[in-house]
């Protein structure tokens, strides 16, 4: 199994791949040098039959049979034999009576593979200068092997001894490749839990700056969400305060109340008071959860038109208490990729925003177009508008108009900033030329 650490398996798979190429490299060479020292050991034999048939034509007229000193420890190894006239004639003192090949195998020089004795041989048979003369010379098998290990030896053996050498330079060279990891990773563990600020290494290297860049995102990713949680529970205190208070003081009006009609104008007041009280928590956790970092992630084809119907649908009973027009001018099918609930949202805020600010008999319309690849939807109001420095500051959170006298939270427009920014959409604010009041245009891209 491979170990846990980056170090410990870099150390295993550069030195299993240095042992491996080692290996194969030490395969090749074997192979190459017992090929070559076949070729080399095969030509002194060819060699010493040819000295042997010079030998033999000068010694022609003796038919005395002679044995060849031993001079070398390897001598015993080697055979030679000259045969004339079907007798054994020069030969090594270790040479066997018979040919060591067949006695026609020496009319055509050549090699063979023979087993004398009970031993593998390497034999050149070659005719002599006369007709009736055959040369034999042999080696033993084994003698290639013995040189061959020999060479393998002196080559194995510096590589082997190497090996460990190597493996300790590698070790060495990976731990202090690898030091930056275990510097960040002890900067990291000494790191005050509360930081959030970036972190910094001097020296770090480039393939660390990745990492270090997705740390340092995150790191204000989650800032982010801790203000946002900070902020939302800072502006709950704040806002809710009030409506609670509103809702005591009516509570105890109509606990102390005596007049039946009183008491019941007291709990309605209450009721309101509940009433917005829920929609201060609606608004205020929607936008806690913008600010989290809600996303479109699975959005869905969303018909802007019969989503604006619906809501609008729900409006209405507002604008029929006072008295206002809405209007609805949208084709059969507009859409845009998105997230349904939040769409809604945002429709809902800023048409409630022209009923709620606008006055008795004020004309709202809401129209919808398909541009060239987006889509547009427009709401404007006839009523008294905003000033050019009151409109810059709508989406500040809980900023409400001076002098508009209506309720609310004041986060009605942060919440559709939000939205919009998450649809990648863009606002824009101005007065309105048709209607005199407010005109509030959103660009949804289609493609």
């Amino acid at each position: 199994m491979m170990p846990r650490s980056l170090q410990g398996r870099l150390l295993v798979l550069v030195t299993a791949g240095i042992a491996i190429v080692w290996l194969l490299a030490s395969g090749l060479t074997w192979h190459d040098s017992r090929r070559e020292i076949d070729r080399l050991l095969d030509s002194h034999l060819a060699q010493a039959a040819a000295l042997l048939v010079m030998q033999q034509a000068q010694a022609a007229d003796s038919d005395e049979a002679l044995d060849a000193p031993i001079l070398h420890p390897y001598a015993p190894k080697v055979v030679f034999q000259v045969f004339h006239e079907g007798h054994l004639g020069i030969h090594s003192a270790n040479a066997p009576a018979q040919p060591m090949v067949p006695a026609d195998a020496a009319r055509a020089p050549g090699f063979w593979t023979v087993e004398i004795g009970g031993e593998a041989w390497r034999v050149f048979a070659t005719p002599g200068t006369q007709h009736d003369t055959e040369v034999f010379v042999g080696e033993r098998l084994d003698t290639r092997t013995s040189i061959l290990l020999a060479v393998m030896r002196s080559a194995f053996w510096p590589m082997a001894g190497a090996l460990p050498v190597l493996a300790l330079a590698i070790w060495w060279a990976v731990r202090r490749g690898t030091a930056p990891l275990r510097d960040l990773g002890r900067l990291l563990t000494w790191r005050d839990p509360r930081a959030l600020d970036p972190v910094r290494m001097d020296r770090a290297p480039k393939e660390m700056a990745p990492m270090l860049d997705a740390l340092n995102r995150l790191f204000d990713r989650i800032r982010a969400v801790l203000d946002a949680e900070r902020r939302f529970t800072a502006d709950a205190a704040h806002e809710l305060r009030t409506p609670i208070a509103a809702i005591k003081a009516q509570a105890q009006v109509a606990l102390c109340e005596n007049n039946a009609a009183l008491r019941r104008h007291a709990l309605s007041a209450v009721l309101e008071g509940c009433d917005r009280a829920v929609h201060l928590v609606e608004q205020l956790l929607l936008l806690s959860r913008l600010d989290a970092g809600a996303t479109t992630e699975g959005a869905v084809d969303v018909d802007v038109g019969a989503l604006a119907k619906q809501v609008l649908a729900d409006l209405a009973p507002g604008a029929i208490r006072k008295s206002q027009q809405l209007e609805l001018d949208a084709p059969e099918r507009c859409v845009v990729m998105g997230n349904a609930v939040l769409l809604a949202s945002l429709i809902r805020n800023l048409v409630d925003n022209a009923l709620r600010y606008s006055p008795a008999g004020a004309r709202i319309s809401v129209s919808i177009r398909d541009r060239s690849g987006h889509v547009v939807m427009t709401v404007q109001d006839s009523g008294p508008g905003l000033s050019d420095a009151d409109m810059r500051r709508l989406g500040d959170r809980f900023f409400r108009a001076p002098g508009s006298g209506e309720s609310g939270s004041g986060l009605g427009w942060s919440i559709v900033r939000r939205i919009a920014r998450v649809h990648g959409a863009s606002l824009e604010v101005r007065r309105s030329d048709a209607l005199g009041g407010l005109k509030v245009d959103v660009d949804w891209p289609t493609l």
